[in-house]
């Protein structure tokens, strides 16, 4: 089965063209979920056995103008009714840290270069704006910290503070995670964010939001044991 779009207005041809960009970094293959008033980018590799997942929601607003006409037609696979519920809106995990990320071309510059020395990277942060990126072997030990990055304030189902408010302010969470899903995901930006954070779940996930007008991207780390 083939799959036909049409995009109106070059500039939203533009801003499409830089998420499909960014996916594409991500994932080969994702899944394109449609609605009346949104678009939809799942990408759904079990985090449970290793796998990231992603996210990526685009209002169709955005994509609205009446200009210029843009077609192209892409093979596609359609799935079953009764398989939808497996692609819903992930839920946000019950994180111990919570940060705004810095400046992601300085993030992507530093694990670029540390991705030349392990596999593997270790973030950690707290609840006083602080986080460092480390990565550690038999022969080296490097860690970059960030300071004064601020924590978003997030409120849970009852109206409360999230349980993250009561931790220590100082005391890091961490989880160590392929390098090469982080440097993906930075190499991959093409949208440039308003807004950057970073959900940590103790040695169990990592889980970054990226916001920007009207799209939202979320993607998913596991940790690794």
């Amino acid at each position: 089965m083939r799959f036909r779009a049409k995009i109106v207005d070059l500039a939203c041809l533009n801003h499409f063209s830089r998420i499909i960009n960014t996916i594409a970094k991500l994932a080969k293959t994702c899944i394109l979920r449609l609605t009346v008033c949104k678009l939809y980018f799942i990408l759904s590799d079990k985090v449970a056995n290793g796998g990231a997942s992603m996210w990526c929601e685009l209002s169709q607003p955005s994509l609205s103008s009446s200009s210029r006409i843009v077609t192209h037609v892409i093979p596609v696979a359609v799935i079953p009714r009764r398989m939808w519920n497996d692609f819903r809106e992930p839920s946000i995990p019950d994180f111990d840290v919570s940060i705004y990320l810095p400046v992601l071309k300085t993030m992507k510059s530093v694990v670029e270069r540390m991705k030349n020395l392990s596999n593997f990277i270790v973030i950690e942060a707290n609840l006083s704006g602080e986080m460092n990126l480390k990565i550690e072997t038999d022969l080296v030990s490097v860690t970059t910290h960030f300071k004064d990055l601020g924590n978003p304030l997030w409120a849970s189902e009852d109206g409360c503070q999230s349980s993250a408010q009561g931790r220590d302010l100082e005391s890091m969470a961490e989880a160590c995670i392929d390098i090469k899903k982080l440097q993906q995901l930075l190499a991959g930006q093409q949208v440039n964010p308003a807004k950057a954070l970073c959900n940590i779940v103790h040695k169990r996930i990592v889980h970054f939001i990226l916001l920007h007008e009207e799209v939202s991207l979320q993607y998913f780390i596991p940790a690794i044991a």
